[in-house]
């Protein structure tokens, strides 16, 4: 990811404090934003795109069970001095790349789960009179220049509020903030509308929001004044609609590609394709996943005991005892042991 000259935002919002019930149980502890791609974690992937885009005030909204990214971003001591000691300069190296020596980390707790438009609202201590990034860690964007370095360039040049956006299949809809735009083939072009979560024979169009944002400071004075919107919580989308009457918002359609990572199969695809572009595993798994097509039939079969048994996590069906069991006609290739008699 090239680094872009410096901005004029330097405030990067991190909305971390949701559940992320889509991975539980792999969430019941850990944050969403903790689970790894390759060898990162997601928020490690956004705070590197705010730094690319000149970020130097990382401000990560966080709930309970959030401990683990501040701890990420946080030094350890005991850690790098063992990694010296093992003569492991490169590890090292990576630990102490996680946060460069002039990005600040703020962390505040957002109080109760009240929308993505109160977290931003947490933010304003913060953030203060300046324009800000918003980041939705769950969307990753592979590209050559950071996504939010783009969207700040049409900031400057705008001087106005830029919302990331991209064309999303109409069925869709309902999962996203959708936009109504002046100019529909524009890369760049103002918002004339957006309306959260539509449904698709009501949407204004297939054109959604996906968790890369540029805000005016004034946005805080009208998530303040809301009440309650969709779902029951304070919607960012209803805050952009008060805006957008007093200024004008632009939609932005990046180059790079996306991966929703808040779904399983978007991680998943992300996780493969990253992995696949790994200077040092890159190869190697390339190698594994075309060796994968001879044992196609296999795992298939394997893929359809494990889910008509009881699934032990490690791929395996069990009986209802909870032992092993094996595929029909696979025999073990273990030897087994001498039995002994009682005593």
């Amino acid at each position: 990811m090239r680094m872009t000259p410096k901005s004029v935002i330097r405030t990067a919002v991190f909305p971390v404090a949701g559940r992320g019930t889509r991975f539980l149980p792999a969430t019941k502890a850990s944050p969403k934003e903790m689970l790894p791609v390759v060898d990162k974690p997601l928020i490690q992937y956004a705070v590197e795109e705010a730094l690319a885009a000149g970020a130097t005030r990382l401000v990560f909204i966080t709930g309970a069970s959030k401990r683990a990214i501040e701890d990420h971003f946080d030094s350890d001591q005991e850690l790098e001095q063992l990694l010296q000691r093992q003569g492991k300069s490169d590890l090292l190296n990576q630990l102490r790349s996680v946060l460069p020596s002039y990005a600040s980390c703020i962390y505040i707790r957002q109080p109760a789960p009240l929308g993505l438009g109160h977290a931003v609202l947490c933010a304003q201590p913060a953030v203060g009179a300046e324009p800000f990034f918003v980041h939705l860690a769950d969307d990753l964007i592979r590209s050559e220049v950071a996504c939010l370095a783009q969207m700040a360039s049409v900031y400057e040049s705008k001087r106005a509020s830029v919302l990331g956006v991209q064309v999303v299949p109409r069925s869709d809809t309902d999962k996203y903030g959708i936009v109504a735009v002046e100019a529909e083939k524009s890369n760049t072009t103002r918002v004339r509308s957006i309306i959260e979560k539509p449904k698709p024979a009501v949407a204004p169009s297939n054109l959604a929001v996906v968790g890369r944002y540029v805000l005016a400071p004034a946005i805080f004075e009208h998530l303040e004044r809301l009440g309650q919107g969709a779902g029951g919580e304070i919607q960012l989308t209803d805050g952009i609609a008060a805006l957008m009457r007093e200024e004008a918002v632009y939609a932005y359609r990046f180059t790079g590609k996306r991966y929703d990572c808040g779904s399983k199969l978007g991680y998943l695809r992300a996780t493969v394709e990253y992995a696949l572009g790994h200077p040092a595993l890159g190869k190697d798994f390339r190698r594994y996943l075309k060796g994968l097509d001879v044992n196609a039939a296999e795992l298939r079969e394997e893929a359809g005991h494990y889910r008509r048994g009881n699934g032990t996590g490690n791929g395996r069906a069990t009986n209802g005892s909870g032992a092993r069991t094996r595929p029909a006609g696979r025999t073990s290739r273990r030897r087994s042991a001498p039995s002994r008699s009682a005593t």
